[in-house]
C-alpha cells in the first residue's frame, strides 16, 4: 500500500517528501487598508459586489455582519444564540450559509434580510466554507475538505490536501479564488492554495508582517479572513480581532 501511495505522489509532481522546493511561496504588496472591528473574531470572510460580509466567532458572540468595506462599519447584523459558536460562511445564490463550531448545525440566510431559512447538520466541526460554483466546499480543521450539495446539504465527497510533507492539517477558513481553494491554516501567516482535483497545496502565500509590531501590542489573534471581489479581482485578508483589513496582490517568486 506505501509504495502505491509514494508513486502517486510522484504522479502528481512530487519530488523527495521533504522537499518542498517545487511548491512555490508567494508574498504580497498592501494594495488598500481599511478600518475592521477590532471586536470582531473572524471566522468567515466574503466580498461580492464590494460589500464584506462577516461571520464571528466566541460564544455569546457570534454574529452575521454587512460590512461597509470602505469604513470596517456593520451596516446589517444578525446574533447567533450564545450557545453557538459562529464559524465560516458562503454566499451561494442569494443564500449565506454560516457553519457552527462543535454544534454539528448549519444556518442558511436569506441574503438580503438575513431571516434564516434552514438549518442543516453535518458529523463534523464547522470551521470554513466556500463553494465552486456547484459544490460547497468545507473544512473540519483537519486535512479533508468535503464537498457538499447545496440544495440538500448532504456530503458528495472529500478531498485530502498535502504538500510535500504529507497532510496539510489545520485548514480553516476558505476562498474559492480562480479555480484554486485558498485556505487559511490556523496559527499561521500562511495561507495554501490547493488544486481542487487532487488535493495538492500547489502554493504557498506568507502573510507575515501585515500588522505593524506596535498593532501587535494590542490583543490581536491570529490571521483568518479571506475575500475575493471576484468582478474586480480584488483579494482581501484580515485576522481575528484585527484593527485592519487588507487588499493585497500576490507577487509570484522568482
Amino acid at each position: 500500500g506505501a509504495v502505491l501511495v509514494f508513486s502517486c505522489l510522484n504522479f502528481l509532481g512530487c519530488s523527495v517528501p521533504g522537499n518542498s522546493d517545487d511548491i512555490p511561496v508567494y508574498t504580497y504588496n498592501i494594495v488598500n487598508t481599511y478600518p475592521h472591528d477590532r471586536n470582531a473574531f473572524t471566522q468567515g470572510l466574503v466580498c461580492e459586489d464590494g460589500v464584506l460580509y462577516e461571520g464571528t466567532g466566541g460564544f455569546g458572540h457570534s454574529t452575521l455582519r454587512r460590512v461597509e468595506l470602505e469604513t470596517g462599519d456593520i451596516l446589517q447584523i444578525r446574533e447567533l444564540s450564545a450557545q453557538f459558536f459562529g464559524e465560516g460562511i458562503t454566499i451561494y445564490k442569494n443564500k449565506i450559509i454560516q457553519l457552527t463550531w462543535k454544534s454539528n448545525i448549519g444556518f442558511v440566510y436569506d441574503k438580503n434580510s438575513f431571516e434564516l431559512l434552514q438549518e442543516f447538520n453535518y458529523s463534523t466541526e464547522g470551521w470554513g466554507i466556500t463553494h465552486d460554483g456547484t459544490r460547497l466546499i468545507m473544512s473540519d480543521g483537519t486535512s479533508t475538505l468535503h464537498f457538499l450539495d447545496p440544495q440538500t446539504f448532504e456530503e458528495i465527497g472529500q478531498l485530502g490536501v498535502f504538500d510535500n510533507d504529507g497532510p496539510v492539517t489545520r485548514l480553516n477558513e476558505l476562498e474559492y479564488v480562480q479555480g484554486e481553494i485558498y485556505a487559511n491554516v490556523w496559527q499561521t501567516d500562511r495561507v495554501a492554495r490547493i488544486a481542487p482535483g487532487t488535493g495538492r497545496v500547489i502554493g504557498w502565500v506568507e502573510l507575515g508582517g501585515l500588522l505593524t509590531a506596535e498593532e501587535r501590542k494590542e490583543s490581536v489573534d491570529v490571521l483568518n479572513g479571506i475575500a475575493y471581489d471576484a468582478k474586480t479581482d480584488r483579494l482581501f485578508v484580515t485576522g481575528k480581532l484585527w484593527p485592519k483589513l487588507f487588499e493585497i496582490e500576490l507577487i509570484s517568486p522568482g
